[in-house]
């Protein structure tokens, strides 16, 4: 990393939700006060994960956050550090001078009210804030946000999606729940029945969305316009039923060979559950209205 000074927001931003925004939005400020370079520091797995030993699903592969952090707040710099055993006995104070102030150059640091950080979680906001002044650097402590009476929060939002409820979910995120990943070749049964489909696998540790078909968004890159779509969440059970979960999607407008290329899913509405038809027949006619329920919400 180059010694330019930084503005630091620190958290592990899964979902990157308005709480979030709120601390994001912050460091812009400060960066464009002060000259310094926007910056997330953040872990390339869940803390909780390392600490207890149990998986923690999450809302967005790192992949996703940084994209989220980067194309929708303009963050220039994230930086993804291993969380491990080294990391975990670092004493809060080292972590401070060493870390964020010695190693990357700290000018400003940004923090939720909940921040917990050093060995054995015994710095919090009240003692970073506190050390900063001691440091000669700045500090900002970001409230929590509250909305409909509930504060929002990765763990609340996880549960919206788990639950499908997309709708709900994009309202304490302020986006669209995102998922993406590389198409994978699938069975081709969609192009027998006039209805070809895209086949991209849930990523590892992350949360999936409840089972069901979805009115969503696909975009091909960072700079393409989004095509409206139908998804699929679930194991195909009409065609396969082999049990693994992907989601497989038709893209309405789009005509085109995205094997092996990157795509980003952004889920919107819930529409139905998953079902296993008799027929092939049955699960086209389906899919039809599905696709006529979509183009009704989006074109």
């Amino acid at each position: 990393m180059s010694n330019q000074k930084c503005a630091i927001a620190l958290g592990f931003f899964d979902g990157v939700h308005l709480g979030h925004a709120k601390l994001l939005e912050r460091t812009l400020e400060v960066s464009k006060e002060k000259g310094l370079v926007p910056t997330v520091y953040t872990f390339d797995r869940h803390p909780a994960a390392e600490i207890t030993g149990k998986s923690v699903p999450l809302l967005n592969s790192a992949e996703d956050r940084e994209y989220i952090l980067r194309k929708k707040f303009g963050i220039q710099s994230v930086i993804f550090a291993r969380f491990d055993k080294t990391l975990v006995m670092t004493d809060w104070r080292d972590f401070i001078h060493d870390i964020l102030v010695g190693r990357l150059h700290a000018a400003h640091l940004i923090a939720g009210w909940d921040y917990t950080f050093g060995k054995n979680g015994e710095g919090n906001a009240e003692l970073l804030k506190a050390e900063a002044a001691a440091l000669g650097i700045g500090c900002d402590i970001v409230d929590r946000v509250i909305l409909n009476g509930i504060t929002v929060s990765s763990t609340h939002i996880r549960n919206l999606v788990a639950n499908g409820d997309m709708e709900n979910a994009a309202l304490f995120l302020g986006h669209a729940h995102l998922l993406s990943g590389v198409v994978v070749s699938g069975k081709k049964i969609g192009r027998t029945i006039g209805i070809p489909t895209v086949n991209v696998p849930i990523p590892s540790g992350v949360q999936p969305p409840a089972r069901g078909v979805y009115v969503t968004r696909v975009r091909l890159s960072e700079d393409t316009e989004a095509y409206p779509a139908v998804t699929n969440v679930g194991t195909k059970p009409t065609v396969t039923g082999t049990g693994e979960l992907l989601t497989e999607t038709y893209i309405i407008g789009y005509e085109g060979d995205l094997y092996g290329r990157k795509i980003r899913l952004e889920f919107l509405k819930y529409l139905r559950p998953e079902i296993r038809f008799p027929t092939l027949e049955e699960l086209r006619l389906q899919i039809l209205k599905d696709i006529d329920s979509a183009k009704k919400l989006m074109l």
